[in-house]
């Protein structure tokens, strides 16, 4: 029995119609993880329990049961993510051989709605990159060019989407770690409001601004996930809105939107011709479909990058102290390094389990927060960020969302910018203002480069307004 994929709910009817079956489903995508290896999206499959539980999904078809809201819909999960009894690693050496004791509540509520998890997608090393080059096991490719980066952190949860191996997958998204890898890889990729998906089991990079976010190949597929796992957690105090909160914001597709577009972000030096081009023709078609869009000023832009980093590695700098070979993490076991004085048996085992990059935000967020620097640098930021909430909450009292670009580039060649941080930090300024001021965004795939790859543009909106992001980026996408 062949089978394919375009939506979950044309799925469904399959399975309600006996056309195909949840098993059918997870032989086809384990072929595909088994035919995409070079990819290097997947670190781990769970070929067995996958089988399982389709044979548990397609007992409850045959015995008459209502499907699920889910029902056999093939996730797979980045590797920040816990799953209960099975690696999770942060694709860190220091976290090598870790299994997770619990699900995550957004795993929880997946697998409560009939969902079957596939197995974990490579990422950066604690989610600490924009190409996801920083792993422990290697870079993952891009389907489309596998000479080219996948983009990061996500970027085996975008390339396990882009290429097949999954109906869903579920990324983590601190600064774009969501967005941008769905921009290169030309696949939907959705970052909620902060505190609209539970924490709880994501392992943290920055407490702040870490948030759980969604790849699909359509927007309702990805809504249909958002709105199972969205809703207060007593295990986050971050995630309070209760659930049906957010099934309650519904748009009306007849009604003409209000978008504001931030002029620097299209006269930007660094952003492609083409890219420049393509949105300023997309822009002209929204408006032309009757929606409203005005260009408003933006002195903010120069400061977010470096309000952004100086504010996520200060948490990073905390968060990944506990991980000391001690309490968690890798411990160097050797006989002398156990003799040795505390700070250097410390030293030996984030030394030995932690890669370049997070060693250089460890450093830079210890820095920002040292005795001398904090009012310098922490104290600044912080500023920065309370100055862009405010000028967001004026703009979402105005406009329905914000429209820019996601990446100023597509995807880049693997090893381009590994030796220059500070252009891949920069990489970052258009995703970065969603994570700052907390607001729900999304990656619209809309565009193909002459360089062959994929490239589209973003909508934000204010946290709480993910259905109607949902709706309006979709209709957009179609001017």
């Amino acid at each position: 029995m062949a089978f394919s994929f375009s939506s979950i709910s044309l799925y469904h009817k399959a399975l309600e119609q006996s056309t195909t079956t949840v098993q059918t489903a997870v032989a086809h995508y384990l072929q595909v993880i088994e035919r995409q290896q070079h990819l290097n999206a997947m670190v781990a499959v769970f070929a067995e329990d996958a089988i399982n539980r389709a044979i548990d999904l397609d007992a409850d078809i045959k015995a008459g049961k209502p499907l699920l809201p889910l029902h056999g819909v093939i996730v797979a999960v980045k590797d920040v993510i816990c799953i209960k009894d099975q690696p999770v690693s942060a694709s860190s050496k220091m976290l090598n051989g870790h299994r997770a004791l619990y699900d995550a509540t957004a795993v929880a509520r997946l697998k409560e709605a009939g969902a079957v998890i596939i197995g974990t997608c490579n990422c950066d090393e604690f989610a600490m990159g924009s190409s996801n080059e920083t792993s422990c096991y290697g870079p993952v490719r891009n389907a489309i060019n596998t000479q080219h980066v996948s983009g990061g952190s996500s970027g085996g949860s975008a390339v396990a989407v882009q290429a097949g191996m999954c109906m869903l997958s579920l990324g983590s998204d601190t600064g774009g770690s969501v967005r941008q890898p769905a921009d290169f890889c030309g696949v939907w990729g959705l970052k909620p409001g902060y505190g609209a998906i539970s924490r709880y089991g994501l392992i943290a990079y920055a407490s702040s601004f870490d948030c759980i976010g969604i790849f699909g190949t359509n927007p309702g597929d990805i809504e249909r996930a958002f709105i199972i796992m969205a809703g207060a957690d007593e295990r986050d105090g971050t995630c309070t809105a209760p659930k049906d909160f957010y099934r309650q914001q519904r748009p009306d597709n007849g009604t003409p939107a209000r978008i504001a577009v931030f002029e620097p972000t299209l006269t930007l030096p660094g952003l492609d011709a083409e890219i420049k081009a393509q949105l300023t023709q997309q822009i002209a078609a929204i408006k032309q479909a009757g929606h409203t869009v005005d260009m408003l000023p933006f002195d903010l832009l120069e400061y977010i990058v470096p309000a952004y980093y100086v504010l996520t590695t200060a948490e990073a700098s905390s968060n990944l102290s506990r991980y000391d070979g001690i309490r968690y993490g890798n411990r160097e076991v050797s006989e002398p390094a156990l003799k040795q004085e505390l700070t250097a048996f410390y030293s030996a085992n984030r030394s030995a389990g932690f890669g370049t990059e997070v060693k250089r935000r460890i450093m830079l967020g210890s820095f920002v927060l040292s005795s001398g620097y904090y009012d310098a640098y922490y104290s600044k930021g912080q500023q920065v960020r309370r100055l862009l909430v405010d000028q967001f909450t004026h703009i979402f009292d105005q406009y329905d969302a914000i429209l820019m670009p996601v990446s100023p580039t597509t995807a880049f060649a693997i090893g381009e910018k590994m030796n220059d941080p500070v252009s891949m930090y920069l990489a970052d300024i258009y995703t970065v203002l969603a994570n700052l001021t907390g607001a729900a965004a999304m990656a619209v795939p809309r565009f193909t480069h002459s360089n062959g790859l994929p490239f589209g543009f973003q909508l934000l909106v204010k946290p709480g307004n993910e259905l109607v992001l949902h709706r309006l980026a979709e209709q957009l996408a179609q001017c």
